[in-house]
């Protein structure tokens, strides 16, 4: 997960890259540590009742696959802390390092995602929670927060040489998974809900507009894609996606 950019020797602090003054640069930095930090409160927030309150509190029986994803969930938002912090302070060498560790990181997350993105369902059908329906419903939400993980986090590892693409990227990938922490949170308005969802994004590119005078193309695609993405809310108990969701839920029955 590397979201370097590169680093102006400390004998010169004056500029960074194309004449930029040093100083931008790490508001920069001190920016997208703060992003990423309301990222994680937003994760935190989203699951507490459902699962951080429960797991710190009474013990919770749950298969073990669901807290296997809860814990490796976890450890990429801290990952990404972690990066974002490591550049932030200067140690892009530990970064990078840190990098090779991210990209086969993330290949768990999206395994691991895929997977309990059907059996998660399964299990509330098994148990008599939902009917069939209301399973295979819910089933197009993470199928779509993984199809969304799976290309915003593989343009950035093929934008890794760009740092400025890489680190936006990796930002908005991130932002895909906090969908379900988001959902959680029992908004009722779908307006509101996709604001709350899409807010780091949205600060980002005021922040681009304000520091830059223009947003990055990378923060305007994701922006048109996840927007088309939320969409998907409104088909959960549509006809046309229950015949579809059916025969793909039913191997896990």
């Amino acid at each position: 997960m590397d979201t370097t950019d590169p680093i102006t020797p400390r004998a010169n602090l004056s500029t960074g890259p194309a004449g930029r003054p040093e100083h931008n640069r790490v508001i920069e930095r001190r920016f997208y540590t703060g992003i990423s930090v309301a990222l994680f409160a937003m994760v935190l927030m989203g699951f507490w009742p459902s699962y951080f309150s429960l797991v710190f509190g009474e013990p919770v029986e749950r298969p073990l696959i669901m807290h296997f994803h809860g814990a490796i969930f976890t450890g990429w938002m801290l990952l990404l802390l972690l990066q974002v912090v490591l550049v932030a302070t200067g140690r892009v060498a530990a970064h990078r390092k840190v990098g090779k560790f991210g990209i086969a990181y993330g290949v768990i997350i999206l395994l691991l995602g895929s997977a309990v993105t059907f059996i998660a369902p399964a299990l509330h059908v098994q148990s008599g929670n939902w009917p069939l329906d209301q399973a295979a419903g819910f089933l197009i939400l993470p199928l779509g927060d993984m199809i969304l993980f799976a290309g915003f986090f593989g343009a950035a590892v093929i934008k890794r040489g760009h740092p400025e693409a890489h680190k936006r990227l990796m930002l908005v990938a991130t932002i895909t998974l906090a969908f379900a922490a988001v959902a959680r949170m029992e908004i009722q308005s779908p307006l509101l809900f996709f604001l709350v969802w899409v807010s780091p994004l949205l600060v980002g590119m005021a922040f681009d507009l304000y520091r830059r005078k223009r947003i990055h193309g990378v923060y305007l695609v994701s922006f048109v894609v996840l927007s088309v993405a939320f969409m998907r809310t409104f088909l959960v108990e549509s006809e046309a996606w229950l015949v579809i969701a059916r025969p793909m839920l039913s191997p896990f029955l």
